[in-house]
């Protein structure tokens, strides 16, 4: 029953849900400023420097030759693939991107 001198109490998960989380703020600023463009485009290009997209690309060949050109699609090649190249995305690279992100934060007063 709601009182009518004052409105009912707002359900709190209506407010979680309007409030960006940190992740989401980042990620933000991260678009705003093109600093995220310009960490993927490093990306890219360090793991050309490493052979790391030679190796996925011998990985995928590999499949597709183990399993026939005919009997796989692109979401086999990523369900396959994607846990291989996440895990081995050489150290010194996933250092230098997090280090640009936290310089970025730093200078972005987050």
């Amino acid at each position: 029953r709601h009182s009518v001198n004052r409105p009912p109490t707002p359900d709190t998960r209506d407010d979680q849900e309007k409030e960006p989380t940190l992740k989401e703020i980042i990620n933000i600023k991260l678009i705003e400023s093109g600093e995220k463009e310009r960490l993927m485009e490093l990306l890219r290009e360090r793991l050309v420097e490493s052979g790391w997209k030679d190796e996925m690309k011998s990985l995928c060949r590999e499949y597709i030759k183990k399993k026939g050109r005919n009997n796989v699609t692109i979401d086999d090649l990523v369900h396959v693939i994607t846990p291989k190249g996440r895990g081995s995305i050489p150290d010194p690279i996933k250092a230098e991107l997090l280090q640009r992100i936290r310089t970025f934060l730093v200078s972005a007063a987050l």
